[in-house]
């Protein structure tokens, strides 16, 4: 049975490139007979724009922009506890969520015919304060890449990230933070990045969770301890590859739920949304299988 479809687009995600899909948009969608297609307006509309659609009768809602973008689509669809679709379309800086479970969404006809008809999955979300998160929630050095982007005005897409990082790779003075599971606490010790992680990439081009499942009902925490100027260079190349889970400075674990304590309320991101906690200790758990994904068919390529 074909799907009730809405399209949201974000034309400011990927510093404008969500603009300049719209005629590809309106073309790969209207050869599938599907004419919903809805703007942002306003930073963070895509989860009222989502809500609108839901309440309206959409079953399968299609975000296009990038990971903030997908992330706030699927909010609206987990905080109302709605069994709607999502099918994502390429449009933002990294694009990291659809790498995990490989999912063409770079290719808008394909996505479109897929959004109609073709076949999907139930994965995890994580859920942090009162926000879900489909790919990762960061603290420490991804914040201060996250807020060097906002003054590198000259670059855009998937490298973005990764040059603000290696810029600033040395500068960046560490986080102190005691990370809690079901089966330890590890202590208060300095670090230089926590990841916890519903998926495997982030940033662009970085593997920061290799060992991720998004339907395993854990989420991953990645922490990489605090090091020095060249051990920062070669955990910098090893993330990149995916080959920095069992260095001595990281620690890797997969809980249900983690607990971080840090010596005032952090700043974090959410699928490379800025947030700030509205305390020092914050609760981070798994939701499992939360979310309709809509995936590619079993066997394509």
């Amino acid at each position: 049975m074909s799907e009730r479809v809405t399209v949201i687009v974000n034309p400011a995600s990927g510093r404008g490139r969500g603009a300049k899909t719209a005629e590809d948009i309106h073309r790969a969608f209207a050869d599938v007979g599907v004419s919903d297609i809805r703007f942002t307006t306003a930073i963070g509309q895509e989860r009222d724009l989502a809500a609108q659609a839901i309440q309206e009768g959409a079953t399968t809602l299609v975000a296009c922009g990038g990971d903030g973008t997908w992330g706030n689509v699927a909010n609206a669809i987990v905080g109302l506890k709605s069994d709607c679709r999502l099918a994502v379309l390429a449009a933002g800086t990294g694009n990291d969520f659809a790498k995990t479970l490989g999912i063409p969404a770079g290719d808008f006809h394909r996505m479109s015919r897929l959004a109609v008809s073709g076949p999907d999955t139930r994965v995890d979300v994580g859920r942090i304060e009162d926000k879900y998160f489909i790919n990762i929630a960061g603290f420490g050095f991804d914040i201060a890449v996250l807020e060097g982007i906002e003054r590198v005005r000259w670059l855009r897409g998937q490298f973005l990230y990764k040059y603000v990082a290696l810029k600033s790779l040395f500068g960046y003075e560490g986080l102190t933070v005691d990370i809690a599971s079901a089966a330890a606490a590890r202590g208060t010790r300095k670090h230089l990045m926590v990841i916890i992680a519903n998926a495997r990439h982030f940033g662009g081009t970085f593997v920061i969770a290799p060992n991720a499942n998004m339907s395993d009902g854990k989420l991953d925490a990645i922490a990489i301890l605090d090091a020095s100027p060249m051990q920062r260079m070669k955990l910098f190349d090893a993330v990149g590859k995916g080959k920095h889970i069992g260095h001595p400075s990281v620690i890797e674990e997969q809980s249900t739920r983690f607990t971080l304590t840090f010596p005032e309320p952090p700043a974090y991101e959410t699928d490379g949304e800025y947030n700030r906690a509205r305390s020092n200790v914050v609760e981070i758990a798994c939701v499992p299988r939360a979310l309709r994904l809509v995936v590619p068919e079993r066997g394509a390529a």
